[in-house]
């Protein structure tokens, strides 16, 4: 085994919560080390809106205005009724009082991971290392050993704190033995990205769409390369089907018109299981979890990515003063564990999951108290403000600074 490293931060997984992380700690001075299983960061075709409150932390590194440069504007979102048409419209324009950056930004979220990445390598006190594999790990109470397996070898490193930002199969929250409450949706997700302009093809489209059908509910997703075209799929149906061509052109058929969907073309057919999932604990010990690692959620409403970079921004405000020896450890990331896991609770699953009620109603009564709810909201000043409020996550970081 080589000899052991020291460092004062290790993170797991160089995805969009970790990279943000190590960011945030590179520029104050922390040794930090980021250990990524994969050779390089993962193009993830999942997540793609940057709510406008996260652009507004993600300036504090010095990232937004790459994001704004490399993706699309999109200051206005749909809630569309598949069968009758009807379009509820909401603009975030309406909100510019709060921030300038009154918009969602359309843009994979790989592009944040790789610059953040790339980033880090002009910083002495950090590193990125890919094909490196967290094995296991231990905590002593005066800090944490990372056995970690790489080509060549098992390595050891000795850090203060470990925090597992390694994804939906977090290595980080197994060992550390935390359940993952929840429960998985019965259907499976299709993701079919074309450079097909879906714009030409319905009328006022937006680049942000979520289309309500009791039989087949859509969501329609610009990015500056592609339409991704989300839909649900037969549970019992097997995966190979479910990617065919028979399905992919029965999809565009019915949504640009009969007989057109076999000539168009789609670049990805991504097929996976939604999840709406919570750690039962955000930390144990030195070991703290945040994004994917802690919650997941189903994708309506783009909050998953944008909740993860909110944990990252929040454990780096409890944890530095913990490294600088001005807070309490214990206290100090008691309360990220509190406000994250808590604000995950009452606001992200609970709002994501009323958001797929409303996109998987069907004609009955729940649908048309739903719809109603939502006209309501729109005709009303102040309901729509907060309403927007509460969709652009500013309601749910105001919560997290409520908790004491």
């Amino acid at each position: 085994m080589a000899a052991v490293e020291r460092c004062q931060v290790v993170i797991a997984g160089a995805g969009p919560v970790g990279t943000v992380l190590a960011t945030l700690l590179a520029q104050a001075g922390v040794d930090v080390v980021v250990l990524e299983a994969g050779s390089e960061c993962a193009q993830d075709l999942r997540a793609s809106t940057f709510h406008p409150p996260s652009l507004e932390m993600l300036d504090q590194i010095g990232i937004t205005q790459m994001l704004i440069d490399k993706g699309l504007k999109a200051p206005v979102y749909h809630w569309r009724d598949r069968q009758s048409g009807e379009v509820i419209d909401f603009d975030l324009a309406e909100i510019s009082d709060v921030t300038k950056y009154p918009f969602r930004i359309q843009c994979e979220q790989y592009h944040l991971s790789q610059g953040l990445a790339e980033g880090l390598g002009k910083y002495s006190n950090a590193q990125v290392r890919f094909g490196s594999r967290i094995v296991s790990f231990n905590d002593d109470g005066a800090g944490v050993d990372v056995f970690v397996e790489t080509m060549t070898g098992i390595d050891k490193l000795r850090c203060d704190f470990l925090v597992g930002a390694d994804g939906a199969n977090s290595i980080v929250r197994k060992w550390l033995g935390v359940e993952f409450d929840g429960f998985t949706y019965p259907e499976r997700f299709l993701t079919l990205s074309t450079e097909l302009e879906l714009a030409d093809h319905l009328p006022n489209l937006c680049y942000v769409n979520y289309v309500s059908d009791p039989q087949e509910w859509l969501v329609l997703l610009r990015v500056p390369s592609v339409w991704r075209v989300l839909v649900p799929t037969d549970p019992e149906a097997d995966e190979d089907y479910l990617r065919s061509d028979e399905v992919k052109n029965g999809i565009f058929d019915r949504l640009i018109g009969e007989g057109a969907g076999k000539d168009v073309k789609t670049g990805h057919r991504t097929l996976y299981r939604v999840h709406q999932r919570v750690a039962k604990s955000f930390r144990e010990g030195r070991v703290m979890l945040c994004g994917d690692a802690s919650h997941l959620n189903n994708p309506l409403g783009g909050f998953g990515m944008n909740s993860g970079i909110h944990d990252a921004f929040n454990l780096f405000e409890k944890l530095m003063p913990v490294i600088e020896g001005k807070a309490d450890m214990d206290a100090n990331l008691s309360l990220y564990d509190r406000q994250r896991r808590t604000v995950t609770h009452s606001f992200t699953q609970t709002q994501t999951k009323a958001n797929m009620a409303m996109i998987k109603g069907g004609q009955d009564d729940a649908h048309q108290q739903r719809r109603q709810a939502m006209l309501d909201i729109k005709a009303d000043d102040d309901k729509r403000r907060a309403y927007m409020m509460r969709q652009a996550m500013y309601e749910s970081l105001e919560q997290a600074r409520s908790i004491t």
